[in-house]
């Protein structure tokens, strides 16, 4: 098995379960972690595209991996500031009993 295939795999099964955690939870900080998990996933494959890549000297890779670090704290910092505003509102951190937006 080649280190490229070994990195896919590791981003692969990463995602499935940031997938799995995103589909499956009632709590709206553990889907926020599931949609990490997936981002990550996704870096670990821009890092590995890179380096087994056929000019790793450039930094492509590198760079959009860090782009994609930023974009991922902006999406936390903003989901967690929506989830604790409409946890003051409603009481609760179920996305089940946040179904409705209420004035």
């Amino acid at each position: 098995m080649t280190p490229l295939v070994g990195n896919l795999l590791v981003a692969a099964l990463l995602f499935a379960i940031g997938l799995a955690g995103a589909l499956t939870r009632r709590n709206a900080i553990l889907v926020l972690i599931g949609i990490e998990l997936m981002l990550n996933a996704a870096n670990l494959n821009l890092i590995a595209f890179w380096r087994y890549g056929p000019h790793p000297e450039a930094l492509t890779g590198m760079m959009f991996a860090i782009f994609s670090i930023a974009v991922a704290a902006a999406e936390a910092a903003v989901g967690l500031g929506l989830v604790i505003s409409v946890h003051r509102h409603v009481q609760t951190a179920d996305l089940d009993e946040m179904n409705r937006m209420k004035g």
